[in-house]
């Protein structure tokens, strides 16, 4: 007896198997997050309670550093530009951020205190207003961005460097804080503008709802994002404007748009950690947070790491921000081993940790090898 189950007949035709592979592209896209989200989870739940909440805040304050050492790579690896006035875009996404928190608590509770417990109402304002603040100053970057269509070099420097001094300029004239939803509910336009965050004093009172899932949470999409980015043929244009403006442009690159897109996306993420940083516990944001120093901070983070290596610039963020900590018993001394060491790095190393690599390129028998 045939089996006529087995033969395929016109009636009922082979179809061939298909993949969806769409939807695998889209998980294989979404795994970094979905890791990343988990181990924030794991640093939350565990950190804590196994170090003590003085070293988790040096974890928090290690992860905020690290997405801004990220971010401005993006303006000074990638696309070879020269800003140091990074802490400005950081200082206005963490105004804008405190506003939101401070008094949209006032008009939905009455307090401008935290509200709710770990992914409440309060925790998902705070992360709306975290990416507000980057907005904010994804804005500001594209007008401080713009100059760098004419300007390169320490002419752009000193353009970044005005925008921060002159944040910090207009932040000490702001208004006093309203301080209770009565007083926001009838206060008049003349309160209201300039805005009332504290003026020279700085914007106190803002809830805290920094915590180590948050800050590792906006670092894995940072990271992932300027990895991606750096991998695309957008990251290779920009690295094309770094190598050689003219040359790129003769071959077709849009120099112009690059630059000013490169200027867009670090201040978007260096807003996100000003949100961060306005909210961390124990920390006041003021306009000085706006000025040369810090910035110039995370300009040494990126110089140490290698302008272009994203794992390089993290890594420098980490020993940057830990080494203070390390060096507190040696109070009279600690300044002067940590100049040592950074002139040390730059004489034996003066391209970087990396260079332009990525950790695992240099790891023996890992990767392709590039040059540095």
């Amino acid at each position: 007896m045939t089996n006529s189950a087995s033969k395929p007949t016109a009636a009922s035709p082979v179809l061939p198997q298909i993949t969806d592979h769409s939807r695998i592209g889209i998980f294989q896209g979404l795994w970094p997050f979905a890791i990343g989200i988990i181990l924030a989870a794991l640093m939350y739940a565990i950190l804590p309670n196994a170090i003590g909440q003085y070293y988790s805040r040096i974890v928090i304050d290690i992860g905020i550093a690290m997405i801004m050492a990220v971010s401005l790579n993006i303006v000074n690896g990638l696309t070879g530009q020269f800003s140091i006035g990074h802490a400005g875009f950081m200082t206005l996404g963490g105004y804008a951020a405190g506003m939101i928190t401070y008094y949209g608590s006032l008009l939905l509770w009455d307090s401008q205190a935290k509200h709710g417990g770990f992914l409440g109402a309060g925790d998902w304002m705070f992360v709306a207003s975290c990416l507000v603040g980057g907005l904010v100053a994804a804005a500001a970057g594209y007008l401080v961005g713009l100059p760098s269509l004419r300007l390169r070099g320490d002419y752009l420097a000193i353009v970044t460097l005005g925008f921060g001094e002159i944040l910090r300029v207009v932040l000490q004239n702001t208004g006093k804080v309203l301080e209770d939803s009565a007083a926001l509910r009838s206060a008049k336009w003349s309160q209201l503008i300039p805005p009332p965050v504290g003026g020279a004093l700085g914007f106190d009172a803002i809830p805290k709802y920094t915590n180590l899932f948050w800050v590792y949470v906006f670092l894995t999409f940072t990271v992932v994002i300027a990895y991606r980015l750096k991998q695309s043929s957008l990251g290779r244009a920009m690295i094309s404007v770094r190598e050689d403006e003219i040359a790129s442009q003769a071959m077709g690159v849009n120099v112009a748009r690059y630059k000013v897109l490169a200027f867009v996306l670090a201040a978007f993420f260096a807003g996100i950690a000003g949100g961060l940083f306005a909210h961390e516990s124990g920390l006041n944001i003021s306009p000085n947070d706006a000025g040369f120093q810090r910035s110039f901070d995370y300009v040494i983070m990126t110089v140490l790491g290698g302008r272009g290596s994203i794992t390089g610039v993290m890594l420098a963020a980490m020993i940057l921000t830990a080494l203070p900590e390390v060096l507190r018993d040696f109070e009279q001394y600690r300044l002067i081993v940590f100049a040592l060491l950074l002139i040390i790095m730059m004489l034996v190393r003066p391209q970087g940790l990396f260079g332009i690599k990525e950790i695992w390129q240099i790891w023996p028998g890992t990767g392709r090898r590039t040059a540095s």
